[in-house]
């Protein structure tokens, strides 16, 4: 009986660090494409918050962005900075977290998909 209990517990702890793996991993995420668009950007109060535990996430971006199969989703993620007008942005977004970084990237380096909603910069 003592042994199926302590099974038991050993299963349920197993599975416990397997999911907080995966949490911390990144596996399962998702890259979304985007363009910077200064016009929906807001400050936001940090606080020291749930989201943001040092103060360093000044700013807040809610953007339309693009999967590489052209799924369409509007993403909110925070930034220390203002970021550049116009540049193209590669989202590690996952299901619970939400988005975990974000890169600049080239027009160039966008799914076709995802190219053709924006213009060619020049």
């Amino acid at each position: 009986m003592k042994k199926k209990i302590l099974f038991g517990i050993g299963i349920v702890v197993l599975i416990a660090i397997c999911f907080v793996f995966f949490l911390l991993s990144g596996v399962g995420s998702t890259y979304y494409y985007s363009q910077i668009d200064n016009s929906k950007i807001e400050q936001v109060d940090t606080n020291g918050g749930v989201i943001d535990f040092n103060g360093s996430m000044e700013y807040s971006y809610t953007l339309r962005s693009y999967d590489e199969n052209g799924v369409e989703r509007d993403i909110m993620f925070g930034t220390s900075r203002e970021l550049k007008e116009g540049a193209f942005i590669r989202l590690t977004v996952m299901p619970i977290r939400g988005v975990l970084e974000w890169n600049e990237v080239q027009y160039d380096e966008l799914p076709a998909t995802v190219q053709k909603q924006y213009a060619v910069p020049q």
